[in-house]
């Protein structure tokens, strides 16, 4: 939906909080129906329960928070959304097998496979479970969240005659950004578009965009653009939407050398990972042993003042006040420490509403991912800044909206979008791709980009075998391979082609060798847009004693599941297979070029063409195929 160019940047925000209004309660009735009707089983397969669980340790960590590890027993092949921040439920089952929720609600620490660590309210809560043998958590409707993004647009509809004011009316009206004179710096290391996209973020006094279309070296350049600006700034905030994009970002500018301090706990847990999280750093400070033992000191006190007389209490409480004084004295010299060494402060857009941020402004914010957040997610970060630069490509994987009318109002359209739309002077496009074969690549580069793209010399031919098809679709038309939905819900399954998928994989896996594939390390991905399908093709792969040695090269996921990743083979399997031409999800384009994009040297598309190329789109791609790859038509 595209916006008025004469709206008001208030009347536009108020637009977005009426927008939200709805999903926000949209997602909230799904949760209560997805709570009270829809069964252990299923919230298990759709990723929001984990039943049944086991509990391990109990500790305080260096927040003083009292959390409890959890592991899951079963269904460890199935995706779960359990992250960092999130809010949790407990429960047990009743004699009819429906979840019987605990009392309180728990906060998700980290999660690491099939392990969690959760924070509990209190020691009683955390014996309720401990008692329980029966036990499951499901995650809760996430009220914090939505709480800071309502609070943020408020606050931006609300500014006057300061700097979110402006920043307001230059992102989102017409008044002009501003840019600095510099002069130009080289970046040898750099191609012409990243070094182009450095200086105009150097430049830029408001806003800049750095869009980065698949394999074009985005992170390399922010992280560039990140390393120029702490010359000339003491400390930055970086944010993204997901927890992974912030950790990817913090973990190359570690590589650099930049102190980093890690707001949340990251999603890929190791130990390099965790030294610059803010948890850990609180924990390796010299004066964390003193307080450590202030804070146990405080819980032995308070576990026995009711068995203590009135003078003992007394006392006890005297004794209380200093310590808690001296604790509270100990936390914030701590924290002051950690913010004055970090050069940047990195978290999630939601995360910037954090309480450790509540007091710390910067100049320059950098939003990683900004194609994939939600404007008022953005907004909660750029309340804390005084500049903002946006990296990203709205052609990919847009913010994940569960309710139609707020899609509808334009709840998807982003913040990148509409600067990118009204502001294109602050827009630098990298143009030099370093993943594709130029056949790949094409496509997209038409389509998306313009024919803007360029292959860079050591991609544009490569391939795995000599002589080989970088790009083929199979076609199944007139083959009655029938979709089916599946039975709970919308989602999508096609077991002939499933099947058909997996003979080709094995067939061309056989024409290079295993031998060479596990020498190489070649590896392969396997994309449907459809959760089903995804499901029945790793249950398959299971099964087939020709893959088990290569388990570790084969990946099996969502479009979503393989955003920012590649591999050096793709397959792609779009299931849609219909006499009235419907494709339902696969009419959103920016998921596609996301599927397509992901291989390095061979793409490998699976669908019925007549079923398909009725959407121009699927068309256009089939007779890209034609022309510069090979098509199979099995019905021939």
């Amino acid at each position: 939906m595209i916006r008025n160019p004469i709206i008001t940047p208030t009347a536009d925000l108020q637009l977005q909080y009426n927008a939200l209004e709805k999903e926000y309660a949209y997602e909230k009735e799904a949760y209560e129906v997805s709570s009270t009707q829809a069964g252990i089983e299923r919230n298990v397969r759709n990723g929001i329960c984990w039943y049944p669980v086991s509990t391990g340790r109990s500790y305080y960590n260096s927040l003083n928070q009292l959390v409890v590890e959890i592991e899951r027993r079963m269904a460890q092949e199935v995706e779960h959304a359990f992250e960092y921040g999130r809010p949790v439920r407990f429960f047990k089952t009743d004699s009819s097998g429906k979840p019987v929720f605990f009392n309180f609600t728990s906060v998700v620490s980290y999660v690491q496979d099939d392990r969690m660590v959760v924070s509990i309210p209190s020691p009683l809560a955390l014996a309720e479970i401990k008692a329980e043998t029966d036990l499951g958590i499901q995650l809760y409707f996430d009220e914090t969240s939505y709480r800071a993004m309502f609070s943020a647009l408020k606050e931006v509809m609300a500014a006057k005659k300061d700097r979110l004011a402006e920043l307001r009316d230059i992102l989102l009206g017409n008044q002009p950004v501003a840019k600095l004179k510099l002069f130009p710096i080289r970046f040898p290391w750099l191609n012409a578009s990243q070094e182009k996209a450095v200086n105009e973020v150097l430049a830029a006094k408001d806003v800049a965009i750095v869009h980065g279309p698949p394999g074009t070296g985005k992170t390399t350049t922010l992280v560039e653009a990140i390393y120029e600006t702490l010359h000339r700034e003491n400390q930055v905030l970086v944010c993204a939407q997901s927890n992974m994009a912030v950790d990817w970002i913090s973990e190359k500018l570690v590589d650099r050398g930049v102190n980093v301090l890690r707001i949340g706990n990251p999603t890929r847990v190791n130990d390099k990972m965790l030294s610059f999280t803010y948890e850990r750093r609180f924990e390796a400070h010299p004066d964390y042993t003193e307080l450590w033992g202030i804070r146990k000191a405080i819980r032995e006190i308070q576990a026995n003042l009711r068995n203590r007389n009135a003078n003992q209490r007394e006392t006890d409480r005297n004794r209380l006040s200093k310590l808690r004084y001296r604790a509270t004295e100990l936390e914030v010299k701590i924290d002051m420490e950690l913010f004055d060494e970090a050069r940047v402060v990195a978290c999630t857009l939601v995360g910037a509403s954090h309480r450790l941020l509540e007091t710390h402004h910067f100049t320059t914010l950098f939003i990683d991912e900004a194609a994939q957040a939600l404007e008022a997610a953005s907004w909660i970060a750029i309340r804390k800044a005084e500049r903002v630069i946006l990296t990203g490509d709205h052609q990919q994987l847009p913010p994940t909206i569960k309710c139609p009318e707020a899609m509808h109002e334009g709840l998807d359209r982003t913040l990148m979008q509409k600067i990118a739309a009204r502001k294109p002077e602050t827009v630098s496009l990298l143009t030099l791709q370093y993943r594709m074969n130029e056949a790949i690549m094409g496509f997209s580069s038409a389509w998306f980009y313009d024919n803007q793209l360029k292959a860079a010399p050591e991609v544009k031919h490569r391939g795995i075998l000599e002589w080989d098809t970088p790009l083929v679709w199979t076609d199944t038309t007139g083959c009655e391979f029938a979709e089916d939905t599946q039975t709970e819900g919308q989602s999508r399954l096609n077991r002939k082609e499933a099947e058909l998928l997996l003979l080709q994989l094995q067939i061309y896996i056989e024409r290079i060798g295993k031998e060479r594939v596990l020498e190489e390390n070649i590896d392969f991905g396997i994309i449907s847009p459809y959760k089903a399908q995804v499901y029945y093709l790793r249950r398959l792969l299971k099964k087939t004693s020709f893959f088990k040695p290569l388990r570790r090269l084969l990946t099996v996921h969502t479009v979503d599941g393989f955003q920012g990743q590649e591999r050096d083979v793709i397959l792609i399997s779009l299931v849609r297979a219909n006499e009235a031409g419907k494709i339902g999800f696969l009419s959103d384009l920016r998921r596609m070029n996301v599927a397509i994009t992901r291989a390095r040297m061979k793409l490998i598309i699976l669908g019925d063409a007549s079923t398909l190329s009725r959407h121009a789109f699927y068309r256009k791609l089939y007779q890209y195929v034609e022309e510069k790859g090979k098509v199979i038509r099995l019905a021939d």
